[in-house]
């Protein structure tokens, strides 16, 4: 029986970066780049304005304000798009919408606000300094210079930034395509007749839900019975695929198969059995050079083995380098018990308390109670070593929210 963090590293040992494709910017959101991205041209390619207002020479508004005013005479438009078509001269102004071009022989704004309007004359109540409210040319970017580069997580800033510099399309990492198989005869799907020691599949979704949360694409290969030719055909029907996933027969039983199954087609163990709860009867080997995870089949066993050990493999191959859950300290609210010999991962629930994080136990941590999981923020991370857990001890909890940010680095 292996320990978990080193089960993780002998995964991510043996995970490769998929390649890049090419695609539009708006199927692009959330993607990792797979080039560095330069500006082909400044932001903003001219000098123009931040303000509406009036573009004019400081020299001639220097110390205006409201009991010392300084008129200037209107002499034309520069609204954003349509630039005003001359130069300024002394004492002269052009009004100007935010984003228009300042005119020639213009180098500040002043606010509409502190202005009158009196016939063709701008009356001028305040001096906002020299080259006051002027977005200058390239002051965001610079031509040439690396905007974007290899490794970022494309979010809408950076969509619209591929905008701005003219990149409809770009390249990323590819995403993976997950196969995905539930084994057990006393499985069946949404659409069958469900009897007497019948259990709907609830694994076939979690799991496919778990693979489009992080981004990959999953390839549902149904349920197979307890029949080892069975498994074979519809493991082998995935191998299309860049990643097998399993749940369900990777025990000690009778009619746990699927490991045998998955030897017989060639997978190179790495390892089974982690020294985890729940999730202890998980098998990890490659089939050629690709992934095989086979999963507990009980549903928070196998969603929980998932977040440890898929999860982290396919944000790597699709280019992250950030792999692993956020991770927070929080005071127990009760006692926690846990057996000896494995490190527990318990499901829990975040609150603040008097400006404190606590984190309590979601109830029975039974491996076949899927309701715990979705009560869960978290889970905590309790080793044996460590127990027992007292209530107000603090411990690390693994945050399962997805808006919650990433670590770099493993928690174990």
């Amino acid at each position: 029986m292996i320990e978990i963090g080193e089960a993780q590293q002998k995964v991510l040992e043996e995970i490769p970066v998929l390649g890049s494709e090419r695609i539009h910017i708006l199927e692009a959101l959330g993607r990792v780049l797979a080039q560095d991205v330069a500006a082909i041209r400044d932001v903003p390619t001219a000098d123009n304005s931040a303000m509406d207002g009036y573009c004019c020479r400081h020299e001639d508004i220097a110390g205006a304000t409201s009991d010392n005013p300084r008129a200037l005479r209107l002499i034309g438009d520069s609204p954003a798009g349509r630039p005003f078509d001359g130069a300024l001269g002394v004492g002269e102004a052009v009004r100007i919408m935010t984003g228009g071009l300042i005119a020639q022989g213009a180098d500040t704004v002043v606010m509409v606000e502190d202005t009158e309007r009196n016939g063709d004359q701008i009356v001028c109540l305040a001096d906002p300094g020299p080259g006051a409210h002027i977005r200058k040319r390239g002051e965001d970017v610079r031509t040439g210079e690396e905007v974007l580069s290899v490794g970022d997580i494309l979010r809408p800033p950076e969509v619209g930034m591929l905008a701005t510099l003219g990149h409809a399309y770009v390249y990323v990492y590819q995403r993976p395509l997950v196969a995905i198989l539930s084994t057990g005869d006393e499985l069946v799907d949404l659409d069958e007749p469900f009897g007497d020691g019948k259990v709907v599949c609830s694994n076939s979704y979690s799991l496919a839900a778990q693979v489009q949360e992080c981004g990959a694409i999953p390839l549902s290969l149904g349920i197979a019975s307890d029949d080892e030719l069975i498994q074979r055909q519809r493991i082998s029907d995935g191998l299309r695929a860049d990643v097998i996933l399993t749940s369900g027969g990777v025990s000690v039983g009778k009619y746990d198969l699927v490991k045998d199954t998955l030897s017989k087609l060639g997978m190179r163990v790495k390892f089974w059995k982690v020294a985890m709860k729940p999730g202890k009867p998980l098998v990890f080997g490659t089939i050629g050079n690709k992934p095989v995870f086979g999963l507990p089949g009980n549903p928070t066993s196998a969603m929980i083995s998932f977040e440890q050990f898929v999860r982290p493999a396919l944000l790597k191959m699709m280019g992250h380098t950030k792999l692993f859950r956020q991770l927070v300290e929080a005071a127990l609210a009760e006692d926690v018990k846990i057996s000896a010999g494995r490190l527990h991962l318990v499901r829990c629930k975040l609150f603040d308390q008097d400006g404190q994080t606590m984190a309590s136990s979601t109830g029975t941590q039974s491996s076949g109670v899927l309701r715990s999981m979705v009560l869960a923020d978290g889970l905590m991370i309790l080793p044996p070593a460590d127990a027992p857990f007292k209530a107000g001890d603090r411990v690390k909890v693994q945050v399962l929210h997805t808006n919650n940010p990433l670590s770099a680095h493993p928690p174990y």
